[in-house]
């Protein structure tokens, strides 16, 4: 399976405290959450199934920053957006819209995050999709 850059926009219908593994504590208001990441392992972006499975109660295994998120009752994956055979990731979670999640995803790398918060869905979605055409090889 291919690889590359993928956005998971995901959902928070209310204010909830989860702790993020070794980030701690951490408040999300309710709205909407684009986690950007990068799929070039061996299963390329069948990690997206993964996410899935963990977003659907069916892993509860807790690897990455993202999986605390996803593992939450009340979050929900509401669509992925895939830029095949580029390593945009950073590229991409900077240029969001929205208030980024400190040090959310963004343990192995320079940036201030790659979970990006908006109340507004619509906003963050066009955000979402035109860094991804943007950024296609």
């Amino acid at each position: 399976m291919p690889g590359g850059t993928y956005t998971l926009l995901v959902v928070m219908p209310e204010r909830t405290t989860i702790t993020v593994g070794a980030l701690g504590e951490h408040v999300f208001n309710p709205g909407w959450y684009a986690y950007t990441g990068s799929a070039f392992g061996t299963g390329g972006f069948a990690r997206i199934e993964r996410h899935r499975t963990v977003d659907d109660g069916e892993n509860d295994t807790r690897h990455w920053h993202i999986d605390y998120l996803l593992g939450h009752t009340k979050t929900t994956i509401a669509t992925v957006a895939r830029t095949a055979d580029a390593d945009v990731e950073c590229a991409v979670a900077d240029v969001l819209p929205g208030q980024p999640v400190a040090g959310f995803g963004a343990s192995d790398c320079d940036c201030e995050s790659h979970l990006a918060f908006d109340p507004d869905r619509e906003r963050l979605w066009r955000a979402i999709q035109g860094a991804h055409r943007a950024f296609a090889p």
